[in-house]
């Protein structure tokens, strides 16, 4: 056996995969969770060493060794978070990320409280699409609608209506005929000038 097998040397360089626009959502928005996470137990354990040498005077945090990562979400919680995310399109990936740190950074919450705050925020993007998504589809209703309306409107111009070859008499034509004009048949009462 070759060392170039072991390797894998001789193979073409892999592309990068084609893969799912909502897995790449999923993916990206779970990994700046994570990140999350960890920022926010960085900052706790910053809070209550800062808290340690406030109560007793003295620093040990160069003597504590703390483990890289400690607190993680139930694999529930985990699940359900990423079928909320698979609801989130691509085009909404950035400003959902971009309003998830603003929240943070805002409430600069306890490391239990971030995956509450993620939800809250993929909530309120998931209404916003939903929102946008009615919005489009009444346009769309609007347009079709008007569409038919034009061409009511392009038919019924098509049939001029002419005033003066009505069968309804009416006093301007009485006056441009110079005739005089016959008694009124209308709803108002008739005045006439006596002399």
């Amino acid at each position: 056996m070759s060392l170039a097998s072991w390797f894998r040397w001789n193979e073409p360089p892999s592309r990068i995969s084609q893969r799912n626009p909502t897995e790449m959502v999923v993916e990206t928005l779970m990994m700046e969770l994570s990140w999350q996470i960890k920022q926010a137990e960085k900052q706790q354990r910053e809070r209550e060493n800062e808290y340690r040498k406030i109560k007793t005077g003295v620093d040990y945090g160069w003597l504590v060794s703390y483990p890289k990562h400690s607190y993680d979400i139930s694999q529930g919680e985990r699940l359900q978070l990423e079928d909320m995310c698979t609801k989130i399109h691509p085009s909404y990936c950035g400003p959902v990320i971009v309003r998830f740190r603003q929240v943070v950074a805002e409430y600069e919450p306890e490391v239990q409280e971030v995956s509450r705050l993620f939800r809250s925020v993929l909530q309120e993007a998931t209404e916003k699409i939903k929102e946008e998504e009615e919005a489009k589809k009444l346009a769309r209703q609007w347009n079709t609608k008007n569409r038919t309306s034009l061409s009511l409107a392009t038919f019924k111009s098509r049939s001029r209506i002419s005033p003066f070859i009505s069968d309804i008499k009416t006093i301007s034509e009485d006056v441009e005929r110079g005739t005089q004009p016959t008694r009124r048949v209308w709803s108002m009462p008739e005045f006439r000038n006596t002399k």
